[in-house]
């Protein structure tokens, strides 16, 4: 001990395994073959250390995490989701999860992303639905100002943005996520049924159809292996379940505005982020084949949609034009569920501006009762 402590005070550093050439070089290495066997969390976070640092990881410790990844199984789910979500908290972290599934590590997490890999898509997708999926986690990363778009930089230009936006995609959700960190684990996550509802139109053009919808639940058995919290389970689900609501809305040209209220009255909680989920999608379903027309439609119709919504919000916040004993009262009406029914229809009139006083919901009532 006295030889340690004099070499230590005279500066000598004891360095058996030559640690300071390593970090010279700016490497990464495992000093034992039994470290991942150890604590097999250590596969992550040499990943994520690697990133974080700028370091690069030796070949031997790729070799070695290739051979030993499925030993990430062995980790209880809590302790990867807390690694997961700092990996996710890395901007541009795309190329780290192409990386990391070169390790085998995204497979031996996620199993279900393993059909994905390779499968091929309709033309106007320019990478397969894996890599697809991987490049829209740094789409989300770009479109939200968190980091660069190389295949067009200047698209950030035409997105809808203020203060309020960054603040809310900013805000905690639960221990270690953000909504905007979830946002790109949706876009991990999200065309995971896919390969599940792969099919060949009589036209020859494959399709997905229904695959938000029979990826929502695979994305909640997922996350709750993980011990994601309820909250950020329904977040994510519900962004899968409704990721390509937005476009379908736009598909028929202006987006009206008892579409737009019914977005909001359907996707509720997460309704802003699955507009800029699909802005992100869309970005990173062309890449570089990106066409700048299409695209400054696209931001031009979520641009209009929050706009509108404003005004909706406005208008929804003045009192109800007229309440259920109203209507049960005007037309005779028992209470029940048709009730109900006929009171949202007013508010969502009211929320359009095309009711603006008690009269005009009472004709409105009884036009709907009529036809």
């Amino acid at each position: 001990m006295e030889n340690i402590s004099a070499q230590i005070c005279n500066s000598d550093i004891i360095d058996p395994f030559n640690g300071l050439d390593d970090i010279r070089e700016n490497i990464l290495r495992v000093v034992s073959d039994k470290s991942f066997e150890a604590d097999p969390l250590r596969l992550l976070r040499a990943v994520r250390l690697a990133a974080e640092t700028g370091f690069s990881i030796d070949s031997d410790t790729e070799n070695l995490i290739k051979k030993q990844c499925l030993l990430i199984n062995n980790v209880s789910g809590e302790r990867i989701r807390e690694e997961l979500l700092k990996l996710l908290e890395i901007p541009e972290t795309g190329d780290l999860f192409l990386y990391m599934e070169e390790l085998g590590l995204i497979s031996a997490i996620v199993p279900e992303l393993i059909p994905s890999k390779g499968l091929e898509q309709p033309s106007e997708h320019y990478w397969d639905v894996f890599t697809h999926s991987v490049k829209t986690i740094d789409a989300v990363d770009y479109i939200l100002g968190n980091g660069e778009w190389k295949y067009k930089s200047d698209a950030i230009k035409n997105v809808p943005w203020s203060s309020e936006l960054e603040g809310y995609f900013n805000e905690i959700i639960s221990s270690g996520s953000t909504r905007l960190i979830l946002l790109k684990l949706t876009a991990l996550l999200h065309d995971i049924a896919k390969p599940k509802m792969k099919f060949i139109d009589e036209n020859g053009k494959i399709r997905f159809f229904g695959h938000p919808k029979e990826g929502a639940p695979m994305v909640v058995e997922i996350m709750e292996k993980l011990r994601f919290s309820n909250k950020e389970i329904r977040i994510v689900e519900k962004v899968t379940r409704h990721h390509l609501r937005p476009t379908q809305m736009t598909q028929m040209g202006m987006v009206t505005d008892h579409a737009i209220y019914r977005y909001f009255r359907d996707v509720g909680e997460v309704a802003i982020d699955t507009l800029f989920f699909t802005l992100a999608d869309h970005l990173a379903a062309r890449g570089p084949t990106l066409d700048t027309k299409n695209w400054q439609q696209h931001t031009a119709a979520v641009n209009y949609i929050l706009g509108k919504h404003s005004e909706q919000e406005n208008k929804i916040a003045l009192p109800r034009l007229i309440g259920g004993k109203d209507i049960m009262r005007e037309f005779r009406l028992e209470e029940g569920p048709k009730i109900g029914e006929l009171l949202e229809a007013a508010r969502e009139a009211q929320a359009s501006g095309k009711l603006t006083d008690k009269d005009e919901a009472f004709d409105y009532i009884r036009e709907l009762l009529d036809g």
